[in-house]
């Protein structure tokens, strides 16, 4: 029988810095094969995000987003998702995993992951930008990644929310979104936002910055400042920089260059510079993308 792996089954057996690891080995493997499927039947939807890595495996994340499961009563989550892995070698499934798990730390690891390859070692203050679940998870993935942090501030539109999950994580809750941003070392980002808020001239050098909330091409996080003054990474080309508005908006005004966004994981974890001074800025776009789902995944079944 295809084993089904659930949080409960494996999430206290997993780790940051063994992810990190996990991905970092999986991006010095073949550059992986991916593609989307996208189904809509009015506001509702099924995507399914598919991954091959030569002589690593195969994998398919299938989630379903059902808005109105909200207004239900009791209301019942709006998205619901399993991934599926496959032996490469064989096409034998190997496991069925809970999507919510999958996706819980495949983005927060992604941005760790970047974080580990550009942000100054000795950051000490961690703005988070975002109150909701990623934010909760980026708070404990970066902990663990930068085990010198002295301080977690954060800041959500809707103050309150900033100052429960302050009092959850044991961090600072911040009102003025400038001071917020100002005095930190790393800021990470996860947002719904559709228009810039994060203002370079609020960024100071030597800053690594996050963004992990732009998922559609009419989503941004960052202005035009802070690209211009910024070293630009991503974790994949392929996702991150004609899809997704962060990128691809100000691609397409002129504003950078193609030639702007310096590497990805693939060249990273193989050799490439990334920080070159103290003083630099570095901004990553975590664009997602299902290898690193797979890539995730097969961390997680490892630990099973």
């Amino acid at each position: 029988m295809i084993p089904f792996i659930n949080a409960e089954n494996v999430e206290s057996k997993l780790k940051w810095q063994d992810l990190c690891a996990a991905l970092s080995n999986g991006h010095k493997a073949s550059r992986a094969d991916i593609d989307d499927i996208l189904f809509k039947n009015g506001d509702n939807a099924l995507l399914s995000r598919a991954a091959w890595i030569k002589n690593k495996g195969i994998g398919i994340k299938t989630a379903t987003i059902f808005p109105d499961n909200a207004k239900q009563s009791p209301a019942i989550p709006s998205v619901h998702a399993i991934f599926t892995l496959f032996n490469d070698q064989t096409g034998i499934p190997l496991a069925i995993i809970d999507g919510k798990l999958v996706t819980k730390w495949k983005t927060a690891g992604d941005s760790a992951l970047g974080a580990k390859l550009l942000a100054r070692p000795d950051s000490k203050v961690l703005t988070v930008i975002g109150a909701g679940a990623v934010a909760s998870s980026i708070i404990d993935a970066y902990r663990a990644l930068f085990p010198n942090l002295e301080k977690v501030q954060i800041w959500n539109r809707t103050f309150e929310k900033a100052q429960k999950l302050a009092t959850e994580k044991q961090a600072v809750a911040i009102q003025d979104i400038s001071t917020a941003l100002s005095n930190a070392d790393i800021i990470s980002s996860s947002t719904m936002a559709t228009s810039p808020f994060i203002m370079g001239d609020w960024v100071k050098p030597g800053t690594h910055v996050d963004l992990i909330g732009a998922y559609r091409p009419d989503m941004r996080e960052a202005d035009d400042s802070l690209l211009i003054k910024s070293r630009i990474f991503v974790d994949a080309r392929e996702t991150a920089v004609h899809d997704i508005g962060e990128l691809a908006t100000p691609l397409k005004a002129s504003v950078i260059e193609e030639d702007d966004i310096i590497a990805d994981f693939y060249q990273l974890c193989n050799g490439a510079i990334g920080r070159k001074t103290d003083q630099e800025i570095t901004l990553f776009k975590n664009g997602g993308g299902a290898h690193l789902d797979l890539m995730t995944a097969l961390y997680i079944m490892s630990m099973n």
